[in-house]
């Protein structure tokens, strides 16, 4: 594996830590950010690792198109995606006219926890196959 998809998986890591002391703690905005963002860099960990090119987005679903048009599917559904993205302006910026269509709470934040440890998980498979 890269250095620099190390890197990217230890930021994504630490990311996911964040949110789960955030959610102790009920910080559900900051939370949902930072599960947003570890999945973000998980993502972009196999794209290191694959020497892809992309441009710059931060929309997990175009993320994992992106992957699946070079051969590299993500078992993450559509609905789980565009939930990340969602969240992802709302949660750093009280942006009205971009509010989700919820109130950031406890099992919202403890859902997109879980899917933040699949992604990681399967990212891990996915670069350490690369060895």
């Amino acid at each position: 594996m890269k250095d620099e998809t190390k890197n990217w998986l230890k930021y994504s890591k630490e990311n996911l830590h964040s949110a789960i002391i955030l959610l102790e703690s009920e910080l559900f905005n900051p939370c949902l950010q930072n599960i947003q963002q570890s999945v973000e860099k998980a993502l972009k960990a196999i794209i290191i690792e694959k020497s892809l090119s992309f441009k710059k987005t931060h929309s997990i679903l175009e993320l994992k198109y992106m992957l699946s048009n070079d051969g590299i599917n993500i078992d993450l559904p559509d609905e789980e995606c565009e939930f990340l993205d969602s969240v992802y302006l709302p949660s750093k910026y009280p942006i009205m006219s971009v509010l989700p269509e919820f109130d950031p709470d406890f099992n919202i934040c403890k859902n997109g926890i879980e899917i933040a440890k699949q992604v990681i998980s399967l990212v891990e498979k996915i670069v350490q196959s690369e060895d």
